[in-house]
């Protein structure tokens, strides 16, 4: 049919007879169901990938003794022994366009005693040293491609580890669903959220990223920051919660939010030539992929 608007009016007319179609099946089987009663037979259960995942051998187990000891003597255990509050220096490549510096600036609100500095044509390794002499505990550098921001390197001072994660679906505040809501940002620190982190690398990646916040939040400004792992990638969204009975809560979205993926994972600070990776997303990346099933 040549006429666009007879061939989207057909379209549409098809898609609402097949809509048609569908609901009345359902009623049906429904109906079918009620009057079997207990020997109606189970309900369906969609396949989807999550209830079809596939065991992961480095999935750990917090009882385990050697993840245990791990956990006690890596680099982040003096900050969960509360011995330092995070000091966190965010800063960018060279000459960022819009919206990376207003992503950087929301960063400042959601990373409780953070600074901005901009680079300023200095290497990172340059950086960093300067952020160890004034006592810093991680530096976060956002990278920018056709003015967009799509990556982010955390190091963490004054030893290491040094992560770099792919940065997309960047949405700041003023492009929320409410307006205005800039305003509703305060200075509590927020509750921080980690799910699904349950491989040796989704540990170490987890308490990196928990390492930027205070390990004491402040309920009362009832914010909520979370970073939820899914199929190898790290979804960020930022909250402020109410409680409209002593069971529900509401909640409403004030962003930025943000997706990463971890690229690499690097011992030490930030050096590309010499340094000894931990983790390399390339060269691996076909074999990983293999199976949309298993994830890190």
């Amino acid at each position: 049919m040549k006429n666009k608007v007879l061939r989207n009016a057909q379209w549409a007319t098809l898609k609402k007879e097949k809509r048609k179609v569908k609901k009345e099946g359902q009623k049906q089987r429904k109906k079918e169901a009620e009057a079997l009663g207990d020997k109606a037979p189970p309900k369906q259960i969609p396949r989807t990938i999550e209830n079809t995942r596939e065991s992961d051998i480095t999935t750990v187990d917090q009882d385990d003794e050697e993840v245990t000891f791990d956990i006690t003597h890596d680099e982040y255990e003096s900050y969960f022994s509360k011995t330092y509050v995070p000091k966190i220096l965010i800063t960018s490549s060279d000459n960022p366009h819009t919206k990376t510096i207003h992503f950087i600036r929301e960063l400042t609100k959601i990373f409780p005693s953070s600074e901005c500095q901009w680079r300023k044509r200095s290497s990172v390794k340059k950086m960093i040293e300067s952020a160890k002499e004034r006592d810093y505990t991680d530096v976060v550098v956002i990278n920018e491609d056709r003015r967009v921001p799509n990556g982010m390197l955390v190091s963490h001072l004054p030893d290491g580890p040094t992560a770099y994660f792919k940065l997309s679906n960047v949405k700041l505040t003023k492009d929320m669903k409410y307006k205005n809501i800039i305003k509703e940002f305060t200075t509590h620190r927020p509750e921080v959220i980690l799910n699904n982190f349950q491989t040796r690398l989704g540990q170490a990646v987890s308490r990196m990223l928990a390492s930027l916040f205070h390990y004491d939040p402040q309920f009362k400004g009832r914010r909520a920051v979370t970073f939820h792992n899914q199929r190898d990638y790290i979804f960020f969204r930022h909250h402020r919660y109410e409680f409209k009975s002593q069971k529900r809560a509401a909640l409403r979205e004030l962003g930025p939010k943000f997706t990463l993926r971890l690229k690499w994972l690097q011992k030490g600070t930030f050096d590309t030539i010499e340094g000894d990776y931990e983790w390399i997303i390339a060269g691996k990346r076909h074999e990983m992929e293999t199976s949309r099933r298993k994830a890190n």
